[in-house]
C-alpha cells in the first residue's frame, strides 16, 4: 500500500496527523530536502510540502518532476497561500494522475 505523508513546519502541517497522514516537521530548505530524499527512498506516494519550503529547494522539487512517485503536491503554510501552488496546480495534477485533465 502507497503511503502519503506531509511535510513542513509543525503548525502547518500537525493536523494531517488527524487524516492519517505521516508528518515530518521541516524548518528550513535543507531540512526539507532530506525529509523528501528520505521519503522517496521509502517510497511514499504522495507528499505534501508546505509551499514556503517548496519555494526555497526547487532544483530538488524538479529532481521528482519526472517520476510517477512520489507526487509532491504544494501546500499552503500557516503563514498563508504563497500562490506557488495555483501557478503549478497543472503540472502537479498531470503528475499525479499522469494526464493534463485541468486543460482544455
Amino acid at each position: 500500500m502507497y503511503k502519503i505523508a506531509a511535510v513542513g513546519d509543525r503548525n502547518s502541517v500537525y493536523g494531517f496527523a488527524s487524516l492519517g497522514l505521516k508528518v515530518f516537521f521541516a524548518e528550513d530548505g535543507a531540512e526539507a530536502k532530506h525529509v523528501i530524499r528520505t521519503l522517496a527512498a521509502e517510497e511514499y506516494a504522495v507528499i505534501y510540502v508546505t509551499e514556503k519550503l517548496i519555494s526555497e529547494i526547487p532544483d530538488e522539487i524538479d529532481k521528482y518532476s519526472d517520476k510517477p512517485l512520489p507526487a509532491i503536491i504544494p501546500i499552503p503554510g500557516v503563514a498563508g497561500n504563497t500562490g506557488f501552488g495555483l501557478r503549478n496546480v497543472s503540472r502537479f495534477v498531470e503528475q499525479a494522475v499522469g494526464s493534463d485533465i485541468l486543460s482544455d
